[in-house]
């Protein structure tokens, strides 16, 4: 779909370069870490593997190239534009040569992430004829950094909820001249792709997800089906075990903030640990990610300063009204739910609260599927949304 001439965002083209005296801070800041003792063999088992964290540190501190990372980050058509007031950075990928009217598809990210989660992906599906892939399978992609993450603008008042977020992204995609497209998205950006679909349905085509977020049900659970109630069930004991940093970032994000903007071992401590409970590896999280990889994404969130203004997205979420959580998605919906992702649901709940049209389990990946597996990511969007190009 080419973009209409009525477009009326002005985007500016986008190229940060970081300051020689920010990135010498960092590294004074990583080489003067008061570090926790931690019980032998404790291993990952009482969270980040303190031993890791120390060889990764050292690394960050004197061997890894954040102005290479940035440069290679840079060669991405990167813009910022104002949305509603705020300044929103994101990348706008063209067709590299349509064959037919390439589709616009907003992908939205998550947490603990920004525009990084996908930066694989988009070549394959910008251009899947030079990935071994069907030319006409192209899409424009826009790639946005949620408010409060990345290079967005911090909202200065009440944290916007991913209902708000999805009303943005419309607007962005208004001003772009796209007035139909698909959404796709995991983790917060599920939540947003989910809104986009049932707050603009006259404008997106179909929305893909690779989860249902954590179970919402109000209902008598002896109206569900087996398989249902066992998902609660084991949402609810995943929330146990795995779940106190939602409940900090619910209840007191600006506490740990804190502390994570003014340690860049404790940012990376916070984060590291999700990067490997939550990838498809072999319990190494380098068999997931490199560390230059790692690195680059923590370093997206120390130089923006936005540890403190993402984690504050989750207490914005946890006030959205019950009735927004049981509306169901009529847009066409697909799901990708791939082996090693957080709490999985099963093909009943994804009916009960989407109209499903695909469903599938690919072989490999986990919560960050378009960063562990980009093939794999690309091809589950081409397939899905071949159907709805032209519409």
């Amino acid at each position: 779909m080419t973009p209409t001439a009525d477009a009326t965002l002005r985007p500016i083209p986008f190229s940060p370069v970081t300051l020689p005296a920010a990135i010498d801070d960092l590294r004074a800041r990583l080489r003067a870490t008061r570090w926790p003792d931690a019980p032998a063999g404790a291993g990952w088992s009482l969270g980040t593997d303190v031993a890791f964290l120390r060889e990764l540190v050292a690394y960050w501190a004197d061997g890894f190239d954040w102005p290479a990372q940035e440069a290679a980050l840079n060669r991405l058509p990167r813009f910022r534009a104002d949305v509603s007031g705020l300044g929103i950075h994101f990348v706008h990928a063209r067709a590299a040569t349509p064959v037919a009217p390439a589709l616009p598809l907003v992908l939205s990210h998550g947490w603990p992430d920004s525009f990084w989660r996908y930066a694989k992906v988009i070549p394959l599906l910008t251009d899947p004829g030079a990935h071994g892939a069907d030319p006409a399978d192209a899409f424009d992609v826009v790639v946005p950094d949620l408010p409060g993450f990345g290079y967005s603008d911090i909202p200065t008042g009440d944290p916007l909820t991913s209902i708000d977020v999805a009303g943005l992204w419309a607007e962005l995609m208004t001003g772009l001249g796209y007035a139909r497209f698909g959404a796709a998205g995991g983790d917060l950006g599920s939540h947003v792709s989910r809104y986009l679909a049932l707050d603009h349905p006259d404008r997106v085509v179909a929305v893909h997800r690779t989860d249902a977020g954590l179970p919402h049900y109000q209902g008598d659970p002896a109206d569900l089906a087996p398989e249902e109630r066992a998902w609660l069930h084991s949402g609810a004991e995943w929330a146990v075990a795995e779940g106190a940093y939602a409940a900090m970032h619910r209840s007191k994000p600006q506490t740990i903030a804190v502390g994570l903007t003014d340690s860049p071992a404790g940012l990376a401590a916070w984060i590291v640990e999700k990067l490997r409970a939550w990838s498809d590896n072999d319990g190494t999280v380098e068999s997931a990610f490199s560390r230059d990889e790692i690195l680059t994404n923590l370093s997206i969130y120390w130089f923006t300063g936005t540890i403190g203004s993402s984690m504050r997205m989750y207490a914005a979420n946890a006030a959205i009204p019950p009735a927004q959580l049981a509306r169901r998605v009529e847009v066409p919906s697909g799901f990708a739910l791939f082996p090693a992702d957080l709490v999985r649901p099963p093909l009943a709940w994804l009916e009960r609260t989407a109209n499903v049209v695909r469903a599938t389990e690919p072989a490999r990946g986990g919560h960050f599927a378009a960063f562990e597996e980009p093939e794999l990511y690309a091809r589950e969007l081409r397939d899905f949304f071949r159907p709805y190009r032209g519409r």
